[in-house]
């Protein structure tokens, strides 16, 4: 069993940035494929990124690339979301997750893919 909380959300300017934390707290957090997933108001949970267990592998979807970085401290069981550049449509409820990493790829996209999930972080970027 692991246990998932983030943190990190806030109110923000579009254009600026800011960076969430999921802290994992059970099992060693290594072992686990990590992902962030978001959901608008009214929308579905959608993918955003994800890192290997080794983290060395990261993938993103195409809406945060090259403006989100998805890292893990081992030492801390803690992985990281930094976003910069931020638009008002990144708005939304923020979700770690953790599947482990015999079941679940560095390549998992999909909400079904992962076993834990966090209980959620807003963010709001304002205009």
């Amino acid at each position: 069993q692991v246990q998932l909380v983030e943190s990190g959300g806030g109110l923000v300017q579009a254009g600026g940035s800011l960076r969430l934390s999921c802290a994992a707290f059970g099992r060693t957090f290594s072992d686990y494929t990590g992902a962030w997933f978001r959901q608008a108001p009214e929308g579905e949970r959608e993918f955003v990124t994800s890192i290997s267990w080794s983290g060395l592998n990261t993938d993103y979807a195409d809406s945060v690339k090259d403006r989100f970085i998805i890292s893990r401290d081992k030492s801390k069981n803690t992985a990281y979301l930094q976003m910069y550049s931020l638009k008002p449509e990144d708005t939304a409820d923020y979700y770690c997750a953790a599947g482990h990493m015999r079941t679940t790829t560095p390549w998992a996209r999909e909400v079904r893919d992962f076993d834990y999930w966090g209980q959620g972080t807003r963010v709001t970027v304002s205009s």
